[in-house]
């Protein structure tokens, strides 16, 4: 790997139900992230096993490689505004990227 090239950046991850995923993305959007990643997630966790097969069932999976500003920025308020009535994680963890302006807003 050529370290000069490599930058650390911040990897926010999140879980939440499906139904959320346009005001998931519209959060992003305005909160300043320059790109983000959903995929179908399914598991089982404090309110129980969550399977893909219906959709109010569905739980989708949420990327967004950004700054640590930008990053807490959007935690917070997903936390402020999602948390109390949604079944939600956040993972918050540092990612080395090699193509750093791929995530610049």
């Amino acid at each position: 790997m050529n370290q000069d090239r490599s930058h650390v950046l911040k990897l926010l991850t999140v879980v939440t139900e499906s139904a959320l995923e346009a005001r998931m993305v519209r959060d992003l959007e305005r909160l300043g992230a320059a790109g983000y990643t959903i995929t179908n997630a399914r598991g089982r966790g404090h309110r129980g096993v969550r399977e893909a097969g219906w959709e109010v069932e569905r739980n989708i999976r949420i990327e967004v490689v950004c700054d640590e500003a930008t990053a807490r920025r959007i935690a917070a308020h997903l936390q402020t505004h999602y948390y109390d009535n949604y079944a939600m994680i956040l993972l918050l963890s540092d990612v080395e990227v090699l193509r750093p302006e791929k995530f610049q807003a």
